[in-house]
């Protein structure tokens, strides 16, 4: 499950998101919160930042450190909040 979590957050290109959500589904994980969780504990070497909440929202205790990361890749942010719509990887 882990090794599952970390290829998809690894496979996300630069320039798009996917939501705890997506990733789940993706990986075949029963809840967003065990991405979350899984995350947490071993994710530095990928690309976390690209993985957001639902509503497009990051992480307050990254959100800096994470929206500069996001804003290099060309994914700007309206206020606190990233357009899901404009920039989820769909494939």
């Amino acid at each position: 499950m882990f090794e599952r979590v970390r290829d998809v957050v690894a496979s996300i290109p630069t320039g798009k998101v996917l939501s705890y959500g997506d990733v789940a589904k993706r990986a075949g994980v029963s809840s967003p919160r065990l991405v979350g969780r899984i995350m947490s504990e071993d994710t530095a070497d990928l690309p976390w930042h690209r993985v957001l909440r639902a509503n497009g929202t990051v992480a307050e205790h990254l959100r800096e450190r994470q929206l500069e990361a996001l804003r290099a890749e060309g994914v700007l942010a309206n206020g606190p909040k990233i357009d899901m719509r404009a920039h989820r990887w769909t494939t």
